[in-house]
């Protein structure tokens, strides 16, 4: 019996990966029956993957997470993963599972395969494929490779041997996820799990994508050991000034890009082209990139898809219908708390129902020192609900409150005298002179509020009282003239707004949601625009009280 050394098993089995790879067959247009003739980014995965070996002789990496952009043979290469880890890795009573958002998503990876099967006689011999079940079974191990949703799964019973992982960025919470992967494989020596994924559209950050994104970054960077995690990153970071290049990265300066026009021009530079779409030339020809791209110039909209889905850059921009997410976060910096004390500012106050959250806004008026107007918003939530929130719309509230930027209030319900107490105190910190709130829900607080010597102002929210300081607070934005202290809760809120407009033109807020949709839900996603209420209603008071002599009249508006 010959006993190899690790590396030489590693070269070994590496081989045998790559070997029944390209024993499979393509699928799509002009690659049908074409063999799978891994490109060079592909055999690199494939063999690091199956060849590199822990001491005992099992594979090192149990995850491996692929981001890279449209178009680059995800399917085909997750189809792939799924049939080599159901018909030869050598498990028994193996269990794979194709995962993904919804049954649609969850649905392609495995029509890949079954139609890989199919031009394959000896897999088709040795598999049973249940279409109506979404299923296939591989009989000489009694394996199985089974498709997963976000929208029906178990929590129970799974004993993973291999799960592949398709758009994760789309996942609507971290639920799916964290039943495939903490623990399902535990009784296996060997599972592997492959998450393959383009950039997401995330612009608040929260998502279990944007969590893994961020942990493959950390570790190519050096920053973050993990020695079972395989990162592998396609894409641009404008914000770091980076090029990932798979296991590497290149700089905005090396590639001679300069970062404060990328935005605007720097992104059609096509020498970016071949470094973030490593198949280019082979699964999509440049002509398709070069017409893509003159398609879309000129279509903000359109754009933005092709940076997130053929640069692979993760959208850091809601979309809005209002004031654009740029120009909002253009009105950001540090809001000093110490620095505001003892200068004039007015409040707004949105009150929710009691189970949900409520927004207070403080407006500073400009000074010589600090020309821009300074907001300061207070956040509260009943305690007991917090969890209920976090588990079922993957929201950052328990994060938000370790950082001292949502409040919470005892039980489950929100205590409107708890609130009245913390808006006193504020008052004697600061240099309130009035607070304007919408009547709806306030006649208690509001009674409170004046006993304690605020000075309350009625604004109901309709088109005739909200319009106006929509329409200021839009103008003081395109001009620079905001200081929103780029709060995270702030920031979500702005991205969920969207405007009415009535007859006459007179525009109010409103969440941005699906005719037919509840209140406050859209699917499994959220919407609160409370704090933007509460400063739009704020600022009804700062226009009403606009010095003449402000220093916005005596030197002139300026931007910045």
């Amino acid at each position: 019996m010959i006993i190899l050394d690790i590396q030489t098993l590693g070269q070994q089995k590496a081989q045998q990966a790559v070997d029944f790879f390209e024993s499979l067959k393509l699928t799509k247009g002009k690659f049908h029956g074409c063999y799978f003739d891994l490109q060079p980014w592909q055999d690199k995965v494939v063999r690091d993957l199956y060849g590199t070996l822990k001491p005992d002789g099992n594979r090192q990496y149990k995850t491996a997470y692929i981001e890279i952009p449209k178009k680059m043979g995800k399917s085909e290469m997750g189809a792939a993963f799924a049939l080599k880890q159901l018909c030869a890795d050598g498990e028994w009573l193996g269990e794979v599972y194709g995962c993904a958002a919804d049954k649609a998503n969850a649905s392609q990876v495995f029509d890949v395969a079954v139609e890989m099967i199919d031009q394959e006689p000896e897999l088709k011999k040795r598999c049973d494929i249940i279409l109506s079940k979404k299923r296939i079974v591989y009989r000489p191990t009694k394996s199985f490779y089974q498709v997963l949703s976000s929208e029906a799964y178990s929590k129970h019973g799974l004993n993973v041997s291999g799960c592949i992982f398709d758009e994760i960025h789309a996942q609507p919470n971290r639920g799916l996820y964290d039943v495939m992967t903490f623990g399902s494989g535990d009784a296996r020596e060997q599972p592997l799990y492959i998450i393959i994924s383009t950039a997401g559209d995330d612009p608040d950050r929260i998502s279990i994508g944007w969590e893994i994104h961020e942990k493959a970054e950390q570790i190519i960077l050096g920053n973050k050991i993990d020695p079972a995690f395989y990162p592998v990153l396609f894409g641009v970071d404008p914000d770091e000034q980076r090029i990932w290049t798979g296991w590497g990265y290149k700089t905005f300066k090396e590639l001679s890009l300069k970062a404060n026009t990328f935005d605007k021009e720097g992104w059609k530079d096509r020498k970016i082209w071949s470094l973030v779409n490593p198949s280019v030339g082979v699964t999509v020809k440049y002509e398709k990139l070069e017409e893509a791209l003159t398609s879309v110039q000129g279509n903000a909209a359109e754009e933005r898809t092709f940076k997130q889905l053929r640069l692979n850059i993760w959208v850091k921009y809601r979309s809005t219908k209002w004031v654009p997410y740029e120009t909002w976060m253009e009105n950001t910096g540090i809001v000093d708390r110490q620095r505001l004390r003892g200068r004039e500012c007015y409040g707004g106050l949105d009150l929710s129902s009691k189970m949900d959250m409520t927004a207070s806004v403080l407006i500073f008026t400009p000074t010589e020192e600090d020309p821009k107007y300074s907001i300061l918003p207070t956040f509260w939530i009943p305690e007991d609900n917090v969890d209920r929130y976090v588990e079922k719309y993957n929201l950052p509230y328990r994060k938000w409150i370790d950082m001292g930027l949502l409040k919470t209030t005892p039980g489950n319900k929100i205590d409107y005298h708890f609130i009245t107490e913390e808006i006193l105190k504020q008052k004697e910190e600061f240099d309130i002179l009035e607070m304007a709130y919408d009547p709806f829900l306030a006649d208690m607080i509001e009674a409170d509020l004046t006993a304690g010597g605020m000075t309350m102002v009625e604004l109901r929210q309709i088109f005739q009282y909200m319009s106006p300081p929509m329409e200021e607070l839009e103008a003081y934005l395109h001009g620079k003239h905001i200081n929103h202290g780029n709060n995270p809760i702030l920031n979500w809120m702005f991205g969920n707004l969207e405007v009415i407009k009535n007859v006459n033109g007179q525009i109010r807020p409103t969440k941005a949601i699906k005719k037919g949709n509840s209140k406050n839900v859209k699917g499994t996603e959220y919407y609160k625009i409370d704090g933007i209420v509460a400063l739009i209603t704020g600022m009804s008071r700062v226009i009403v009280n606009k010095d003449n002599t402000s220093v916005y009249e005596e030197r002139g508006v300026r931007g910045g």
